[in-house]
């Protein structure tokens, strides 16, 4: 089933949040990389890809909001403590504030240090701020911020799907795993 129910996330949200959880781990590998290779050929590579990747993020998760809105929202476990579903609430727009900040603030030190973008090698990306130096350092500063900050809420995304299988025994995890669903 493609749509979601009251019961189970669909096809296209369990589709949108695997895709986006795998290009944030590309992301981050690419990202350590960029940083870390010498100066060379590679290296300008693998900014464009990591630059790209980054669009490409903010356009999937922005599909994600876009699906997850026209869309009925699976209901939380039932025997979740309202402390629990607070956190769960503000987890989740957590991680999809930093989903899409974490992009554009990549854009504002692409945009500020006035080197011209191609994503993917092909599609002329415009500037979002003029060249200013301490612009690209303090947007520096933040998208790394929000690097360290999407890695602690992965970590407790990962942990809190791990405890509902494990230690609870629900089907919280179950029913985003593909080709599976949760209670009918």
């Amino acid at each position: 089933m493609m749509r979601n129910t009251e019961h189970s996330w669909g096809a296209a949200a369990k589709f949108l949040h695997w895709l986006v959880a795998a290009a944030v781990l590309a992301q981050i590998a690419s990202g350590w990389a960029a940083v870390s290779w010498r100066l060379s050929p590679t290296k300008l590579d693998l900014f464009v890809w990591h630059k790209s990747m980054g669009l490409l993020i903010l356009l999937l998760v922005v599909a994600r909001l876009a699906w997850r809105a026209s869309n009925v929202t699976p209901a939380l476990a039932a025997d979740m403590r309202p402390l629990e579903r607070q956190a769960a609430h503000a987890s989740h727009f957590l991680l999809y504030l930093v989903l899409l900040l974490m992009p554009l603030s990549g854009w504002i030190v692409s945009s500020a240090s006035n080197i011209p973008f191609r994503a993917f090698w092909l599609i002329p990306v415009p500037a979002i701020v003029g060249p200013d130096k301490e612009v690209q350092d303090a947007a520096s500063r933040v998208h790394f911020a929000l690097f360290v900050a999407l890695s602690l809420l992965v970590a407790i995304h990962v942990a809190a799907a791990l405890r509902h299988h494990f230690v609870k025994r629900d089907d919280v995890l179950t029913r985003m795993l593909p080709g599976r669903g949760g209670r009918r």
